[in-house]
Parts: structure tokens; C-alpha cells; sequence
């Protein structure tokens, strides 16, 4: 009645994030799908000795296998962002939990390397790509005012992950076989439907709840004479029914929304993160054998990726909190920017790392530089563009990355193999993540900061822009202005009750002689019905 409609033409207003309840329970399932997205890819390596065994194939071959993984992850963005925008995000994330777990459990029965790269890659990378962005999606919509410590914890599951999947790999691997391992963690897999589960939509039973509310409200007002009530709410419940059958059909959403790329910060942001992506995996990738080939032995070169794991788990939750500081959060773009400077200047500053007490510092240094980059990387994306355009924001941003996910390690690979020189290839890396963190300070700072047009973040509460919390109270003050002044007839129909009442008290002053004031038997009535007439209307145009 007063409500407006949002099937009729008008866009749902956003719903206030509650910033707990059951949100922790979201980002409880968040932190696994992340754990799982980043971490699956990387521990299946341990099964690459066998399958090069059994298929008769170098290790290039197996390698392909994660690289299918990540570039499903990554290249299927804007399909998730589709499917998202069209579906929600409870949905695809089951789908997704089915796809990734059936991909490991077809895997278990192949006979070719092919097949592999058809169920392991491509099926299970397609699900897990299904899962990991609307669960990204979800978080930005439970949370605003903490948003950057629960982005901290969701990373966090990454290095957590990958520190128990990988021995967790090695003892079924030697208990069961790759494929029995294979047919267990497609197992493991399926609990990504019981994260998908628990991704409540926010806005679906707020809207409910409010709705409801509002309708028993508005049949008070319009029939404030206590027997009346109930008739009244039935009516209002039987007219909202026959409103549905009159309902003008939906508007079409917008599949993949690009009026992003209007948005200069958005812009600004893609652009480094190209570049970032081209070095940043660089590192960690050639470590062990860059170790290796200093003399370190086999056992504690593999031990320098789990410094890093260890120092990262830490570290990202660490940074998140930092990022939710009331002085920090307008300038939380800045704070990641100084994130890839430091892990640009780590790896420049290490490249000459020639003992093994050098690369447990390159290590160190290197977990909490990378650490913060992981924790702040969405969270930044989310204070550009908003929780609103976020789902189409990150599959166009993670689409970008593919490319330089492709790019930028098998030519780190290629230059090794051509100089024999790890030394170049840490310089390389260091200086395109430095470069990424230059572009990224300075054209926020001239472009945004300067210009004053068009803010960077705009829907970050801290930084210029609406909050999505302030979106949605302004748009309850629109519906509660407007259902005010929906119920003018209702305050005129109140208004000549009480001149009716006023009437009828004062026939009863009459009758019982010239008394001053209310009688004492009526008192009680008078009070009740009208014997003060102005409070009454007072407390109807409230």
C-alpha cells in the first residue's frame, strides 16, 4: 500500500548489512570456499610423480592440470558474474560443489592424460569458479562496517588450506594410490554445497519480515477502532492477494552490468592489477628450485613454502583489522598499494639471497607483504564499486587476471631456462609489482583525489561515498515518507471520530449538570476516546 513496488519498474532497495548473526556463519563458509579455490590447485601437485608413472608423461604435461585449474578459476568470471546476476548465489555455489566434486571422482577412473585435463581441470576448476565468487559476493552483502576484517579471515583460509591439503595428499596418495585419493577429495569437495547452503540471500527475508510488519501497521491506521483491526488486516492480506494477479511483469536484469568500466577508479584498479598478477606468482613458484640450485638441500627448500604458508595465515587477518581502523579505511586503496610495494621491493632486495638464512628472511618478509595483498585486494574492489555492481566488478576483474595468470609464470619459466639465472627473473617480478603499486598510488592520488569527480570508492562509508548501510536507510526513510503520505485519508477518517466522540461527551456534560472538567465515572472513557482531542490528531500525523 504505501510500500513502493519493486516488480513495478523500480530497482529493491538494498537491505542494511547486519555485520554478524549469521553472517560469521557465511564467512565461516566463505573461509573454506577460498581454502579450497586457491589451495586445491596447488596440492594436487603432490599426485604429479604417479600420474607421470602411470600415463607415461613429463612433468609439463602433469603441470598442465593446475595451470587448466587456475585458468578456470580465473578466465570463467564474467560466466559466474552471468549466472550470479541471473540465478543468485545460492544456487550456482551447489552447482558448483557438484561440478568440482564430480570432476575429482571421474578423474579417479581415467585412463589418458586428456581425461584428466577434462574432469581434474576442466570440471573441477569450472566448479570451484562457480563457488568462489558468489561467496565473495555474499560477504559483501553481510557485512559493510567490518567488511575489511571479515575479507582478512575469508583469505586467510587459503594458506590454511593449502598447509593441510598438501600433507593430507601425500599420506592417501601412499594409503590408497592417486586414485583413490582422487575419489576421496572429490569427497572432501562436496562440502562446498554445504557452504553454497548456508549463503542465506539477505534481502529476501528482511523484506519479508518488513513487509508483513508494514501491512499490519497501515491496517491499524486506517481502522483504529480495536474490533475493526483484525477485519481490517484480513482485507488488506485479501487485496494484496488479488494485487498479485494484476503485477506488471519483471524488468530483465542486466546479465554482466560494463557501465563499470565508466568508473575511473574501476579503471585505475584492473589496470594494476594486471600488472601485479604478471609478478606476484613469480616468487613462490620458482623458490624451491631457485633454493635447489644454491645448494640447499631438498627437505628444507620444500620447508621455505611452508614459512610462507605459516607467516600468511597470520597475516591476513592482521591486515584486515588494521584496514577497519577508522584513519585507515578511507585510505585503504593507499594501504594496498604500500601492500605491493613492499612485496616488490622483497623480492628485489632478495634476489641476491645466496644461503639458506637469506631466503627464510625472503620468506618471512615475503608471507607478510603477500599476506596483504591477499587481505586487501577485494576489500578494494568492493569500496570502488560497490556491493551492487560487485558480482559483475569481480568476474570482469578475474577475467583480466587469466591473461596474465598465462603470461606472466611460463615466461618467468621460459627466461630460466634461456639465462639459467634466477637472479633476473626476481628483478623482473620485484619491478612489475612495484610498478603495479606506483600506478596504482599515483593515479588515485591525481586522478580521483585531485579531480574530485568521481571519488574511488563509492559506497565505502569512510571514503566519500555512500555506504551500502546508508543506501539502504535512505531508501526506509523514502518508503516510510511515503506511506505517510498514503494514509492522509486514514488521518481524516481518525479526525472526525474524535469530533464525534468530542460531541457525544459533551451532550453527557450537559445531561449531569455543570460540572468543571470530565466527570469522574467517564473520566476513563473521555481519556480513552477523545478528551483531549489535539493529542490525538498530534499522535496521527506522527
Amino acid at each position: 500500500m504505501g510500500r513502493p513496488d519493486p516488480e513495478e519498474g523500480q530497482l529493491p532497495a538494498p537491505v542494511k548489512p547486519p555485520d554478524g548473526g549469521w553472517g560469521w556463519i557465511v564467512l565461516l563458509g566463505c573461509f573454506v570456499i577460498t581454502g579450497f579455490s586457491y589451495a586445491f590447485p596447488k596440492a594436487v601437485s603432490v599426485y604429479f610423480k604417479e600420474l607421470m608413472k602411470d600415463f607415461h608423461v613429463g612433468y609439463s604435461d602433469t603441470a598442465w592440470i593446475s595451470s587448466i585449474m587456475l585458468a578456470m578459476l580465473y578466465g570463467t568470471g564474467p560466466v559466474c558474474s552471468i549466472m550470479v546476476n541471473q540465478f543468485g548465489c545460492r544456487p550456482v555455489m551447489l552447482i558448483g560443489g557438484l561440478l568440482a566434486s564430480a570432476g575429482m571422482i571421474l578423474a579417479s577412473f581415467t585412463t589418458n592424460i586428456i581425461e584428466l585435463y577434462l574432469t581434474a581441470g576442466v570440471l573441477t576448476g569450472l566448479g570451484m569458479a562457480l563457488n568462489f565468487q558468489p561467496s565473495l559476493i555474499m560477504l559483501g552483502t553481510y557485512f559493510d562496517k567490518r567488511r575489511p576484517l571479515a575479507n582478512g579471515l575469508a583469505a586467510a583460509g587459503s594458506p590454511v588450506f593449502l598447509s593441510s591439503l598438501s600433507p593430507l595428499g601425500q599420506v592417501l596418495l601412499e594409503k590408497f594410490g592417486w586414485r583413490g585419493g582422487f575419489l576421496i577429495m572429490g569427497g572432501l569437495l562436496l562440502n562446498c554445497c554445504t557452504c553454497g547452503a548456508v549463503m542465506r540471500p539477505l534481502d529476501m527475508g528482511m523484506k519479508r519480515k518488513m513487509g508483513k510488519a508494514q501491512d499490519k501497521y497501515e491496517a491499524k491506521e486506517m481502522l483504529p477502532i480495536g474490533g475493526k483491526s483484525e477485519e481490517g488486516i484480513s482485507t488488506t492480506d485479501g487485496t494484496k492477494k488479488g494485487k498479485k494477479a494484476k503485477k506488471k511483469p519483471k524488468k530483465g536484469k542486466k546479465l554482466l552490468d560494463f557501465s563499470i568500466f565508466s568508473n575511473r577508479g574501476f579503471i585505475i584498479y584492473t589496470i594494476s592489477k594486471f600488472i601485479l598478477v604478471l609478478g606476484l606468482f613469480v616468487p613462490p613458484i620458482l623458490l624451491v628450485n631457485y633454493a635447489k640450485d644454491t645448494g640447499v638441500p631438498d627437505t628444507e627448500a620444500a620447508f621455505l613454502l611452508s614459512i610462507i604458508g605459516f607467516i600468511d595465515i597470520f597475516a591476513r587477518p592482521a591486515c584486515g583489522m588494521v584496514a577497519g581502523l577508522k584513519w585507515v579505511r578511507p585510505h585503504v586503496a593507499y594501504l594496498f598499494s604500500f601492500s605491493m610495494l613492499f612485496n616488490g621491493l622483497t623480492d628485489i632486495c632478495s634476489a641476491r639471497a645466496s644461503n639458506y638464512t637469506g631466503l627464510v628472511i625472503f620468506c618471512v618478509f615475503f608471507g607478510i607483504s603477500y599476506g596483504m595483498v591477499g587481505a586487501l585486494q577485494f576489500e578494494v574492489l568492493m569500496a570502488i564499486v560497490g556491493s551492487q555492481k560487485f558480482s559483475s566488478a569481480i568476474g570482469l576483474v578475474l577475467l583480466i587476471e587469466a591473461f596474465a595468470v598465462l603470461i606472466g609464470p611460463p615466461s618467468a619459466g621460459r627466461l630460466v631456462d634461456a639465462l639459467k639465472n634466477y637472479e633476473v627473473i626476481f628483478y623482473l617480478a620485484g619491478s612489475e609489482v612495484v610498478l603495479s603499486s606506483l600506478f596504482l598510488g599515483v593515479t588515485s592520488y591525481c586522478c580521483l583525489n585531485r579531480g574530485k569527480k568521481e571519488p574511488l570508492p563509492e559506497n565505502n562509508p569512510s571514503a566519500g561515498g555512500g555506504s551500502d548501510t546508508e543506501e539502504a536507510e535512505s531508501d526506509v526513510q523514502e518508503a516510510e515518507e511515503h506511506s505517510s503520505n498514503n494514509h492522509q485519508p486514514a488521518h481524516s477518517t481518525d479526525n472526525a471520530v474524535v469530533v464525534a466522540n468530542e460531541e457525544a461527551n459533551h451532550v453527557a456534560e450537559e445531561q449531569r449538570g455543570e460540572g468543571g472538567g470530565c466527570p469522574a465515572g467517564d473520566g476513563e472513557v473521555l481519556a480513552r476516546d477523545g478528551c483531549n482531542a489535539d493529542q490525538m490528531v498530534e499522535r496521527d500525523s506522527f
